[in-house]
């Protein structure tokens, strides 16, 4: 039996199998403690999806690496923000940082996966980097699901998000924090109604400049996703022809052993024929030497006969 948790997060370090009994089991734990609002709040905590639960394994057991993915979010969310505010800088280098970060942790996640007893397949992998992806791209932010807790998969934030997650670094703005995701329509609809019509283009400026540098982001990681991709088509290219050659190699090895089996074949067969001739002739050869034995006795005995 597993051992009893005894929080919240002690169940999501579990193995998915043992996840609803330790959770039932916690519940009532608490009731009994007469806590039953907290037991209620446990008894209705979903059993996690399977790439929701190999995240948490990730955040509770490879916490490093997990750690550097969500710095790497950060920094490319930063040095989005600097393009805003019109400094120089390329986002290729905090793209890669975040691109090798959730590259190793996805591959811990396929370990994670095995020794769990799931099915590492392409599809899963996929959930588990899209989930990754998405919390690198939340990072601390207050909105941002709970690493650790996760009961589902989680999609990345849309666009408008987004924009919403990069801090804004322009004049007449309050302060460098993030806006909240979910406020942030409902803020702005009520700012548009107190400003003026200068103000409001300043914003609207401010607006396209976010979706500009969200949108050459995009096109930087499309770009690269394309070069890696036909990167990738030029080598398993190169070890198709490979592949082939091999297979023309082995084909026409094969050929060559099967006209040498044909060979030896006939040659074996012509050996058993001449074997057989030879037996033949061995044989007559024999019988000739006893008759010839039993005509030589019969004439020795018939000379024996004449002396006497």
């Amino acid at each position: 039996m597993p051992a009893p948790v005894s929080d919240v997060d002690g169940l999501f370090q579990l193995p998915l199998d043992e996840f609803t009994a330790a959770r039932n089991a916690l519940a009532a734990q608490l009731k009994k403690a007469g806590r039953g609002e907290d037991a209620d709040r446990i008894k209705g905590l979903p059993k996690p999806s399977v790439p929701a639960w190999t995240v948490n394994q990730l955040y509770w057991k490879h916490r490093k690496p997990f750690e550097r993915l969500l710095a790497a979010g950060e920094k490319f969310r930063n040095a989005q923000a600097a393009q805003l505010a019109g400094k120089k800088g390329d986002l290729r280098e905090p793209l890669d940082a975040r691109r090798n970060a959730l590259n190793e942790l996805t591959k811990l996640g396929g370990t994670v996966l095995k020794s769990g007893g799931h099915n590492p397949g392409p599809d899963m992998m996929r959930r588990v980097m899209t989930t990754l992806e998405a919390l690198a791209t939340y990072g601390t932010h207050p909105d941002a699901p709970p690493a650790g807790r996760l009961t589902d998969d989680v999609d990345p934030p849309g666009f408008e998000a987004v924009a919403a997650l990069i801090p804004h670094a322009g004049r007449g703005l309050r302060g460098t924090q993030p806006t909240r995701v979910l406020t942030f329509q409902q803020r702005e609809s009520k700012k548009k109604a107190k400003l003026t019509p200068e103000e409001l283009e300043k914003q609207r400026e401010e607006e396209r400049k976010v979706r500009v540098a969200a949108a050459k982001a995009a096109v930087q990681e499309a770009e690269r996703t394309l070069r890696t991709a036909k990167a990738a088509a030029e080598r398993a290219e190169a070890a198709l022809k490979k592949a082939a050659a091999r297979a023309k190699e082995a084909e026409k090895a094969k050929a060559e052993l099967e006209k040498r089996w044909e060979k030896l074949v006939a040659d074996a067969e012509e050996t058993r024929q001449e074997a057989r001739r030879v037996a033949s002739e061995a044989e007559d050869a024999a019988q000739e030497v006893e008759d010839a034995e039993r005509a030589l006795d019969k004439a020795r005995k018939d000379l024996d006969a004449l002396d006497l």
